[in-house]
């Protein structure tokens, strides 16, 4: 089907690699976060002055994922999990529409040990701002809460977006828990109106935004600041 986005059921996984084998294939490494730190690598120019955390699985993929990450000048320092598959997406484009099947596989497995090593403590003593998905949200809140302490205790910056509406509506606890943290908070409109229904606010942006920007804060040497464009 034309312009859609489904999650991979079993019937269906076993395409990634038949479209490898029967089409010409571009590796990117995507993801919504991934794509946003390749495009803040592009901005920034020197190669290695982004680098981009998260779970993959000790297979080709994963391997191919790590190439076109360093190819586009990021520091990929990925967990890769003995078990499980890397996350895939293929994307099939036909006469200008695109439709995205996706299995997520290595990304939903991320803990926090890998985040205590000496290898990521390292990067992030480096890194001046963080930006996280909510998507990862679903994953590991508790990494998150240590990216915040450590942000707010080094009065860095810390990035969240919103992702997704069903982020505000499953995940409201632990968006919760991460928000004293935030400096700078994205979503677009309907992701914005979510966490306004969420917290009982309504779903006009202003008021959401100036709601979200008054809630406690762990740092103070900055207000926080939402970015909600329509």
């Amino acid at each position: 089907k034309l312009n859609a986005a489904i999650p991979a059921e079993d019937k269906q996984k076993p395409m990634y690699a038949e479209l490898a084998e029967s089409h010409p294939v571009e590796y990117i490494a995507g993801g919504a976060t991934q794509n946003s730190i390749r495009v803040a690598q592009w901005v920034m120019g020197k190669p290695g002055s982004t680098a981009f955390v998260g779970c993959v699985g000790k297979d080709q993929f994963g391997d191919k994922l790590e190439q076109a990450a360093r190819g586009d000048g990021v520091n990929a320092a990925y967990m890769k999990h003995p078990e499980t598959p890397t996350g895939t997406c293929a994307v099939l484009v036909k006469g200008g529409e695109r439709s995205l099947v996706a299995n997520l596989s290595a990304a939903n497995c991320y803990e926090i040990s890998h985040y205590e090593t000496a290898e990521i403590q390292e990067l992030v003593t480096a890194a001046n701002i963080v930006y996280c998905a909510g998507f990862f949200l679903t994953v590991s809140p508790p990494t998150m809460i240590a990216l915040g302490k450590h942000v707010a205790e080094k009065h860095k910056t810390f990035c969240l977006n919103l992702s997704a509406p069903f982020i505000c509506q499953f995940f409201k606890d632990p968006l919760l828990s991460v928000m004293p943290y935030v400096d700078f908070l994205f979503g677009n409109e309907s992701e914005a109106a979510e966490f306004g229904k969420a917290m009982g606010w309504g779903e006009e942006l202003d008021v959401v935004a100036l709601k979200a920007a008054a809630m406690p804060k762990e740092s103070g040497s900055r207000p926080r600041g939402g970015v909600f464009p329509p």
